[in-house]
């Protein structure tokens, strides 16, 4: 191979990479991006609050239980109640699962059903599943009663617990009235 040839080589390889560090500038010009100053997006939380009660359960803010149930409906919470089917039963005569038979369970005490094994949290929490009872459990089962077994991780959406306070409180052979 003659010099000549390689100058040719050199030359073409000199060519593409002007051309490519020219075509990068002239886009940048081209299509200019003003960066922002901050990188990414900043989420605004809302404080909450969480007092402690005993050492046993950890609360947030009481919500006025009557505007909450005001948010749901019984057909939403026979779909919503689907997540629950997995482990519980709703039905009259209803036998227990994973977790306990739901049926009559608004109104009743807490760890009431005697053929279940409930975890030692739930048998000493010593209340009733009233519909605030039933508000702070089903938001969050592990923070509202330290201790319980349910695995579940929670209902977040406000709309949803209603709607399945509302249906539990239906599949009852006295539903207790409404606040």
């Amino acid at each position: 191979m003659d010099s000549f040839e390689v100058n040719k080589i050199v030359a073409a390889i000199l060519l593409v990479a002007l051309l490519v560090i020219g075509i990068a500038k002239i886009s940048n010009i081209a299509y200019h991006i003003e960066k922002p100053e901050t990188a990414g997006y900043k989420v605004e939380l809302p404080e909450t609050t969480i007092t402690v009660e005993n050492n046993e359960t950890e609360k947030e803010p009481e919500i006025d239980i009557s505007t909450l149930l005001a948010m749901g409906s019984l057909e939403d919470g026979a779909n919503v109640f689907k997540k629950c089917s997995a482990c519980h039963t709703i039905e009259k005569g209803g036998e227990n699962k994973i977790g306990p038979a739901l049926y009559n369970v608004i109104g009743r005490n807490v760890a009431s059903i005697s053929d279940y094994k409930y975890s030692n949290a739930l048998v000493e929490y010593s209340k009733s599943w009233s519909f605030e009872e039933m508000n702070g459990f089903l938001k969050k089962p592990q923070a509202y009663i330290k201790g319980t077994k349910m695995a579940f991780a929670g209902l977040g959406k406000d709309s949803d617990r209603a709607s399945v306070i509302l249906y539990l409180n239906q599949n009852s052979d006295n539903p207790l009235p409404l606040p």
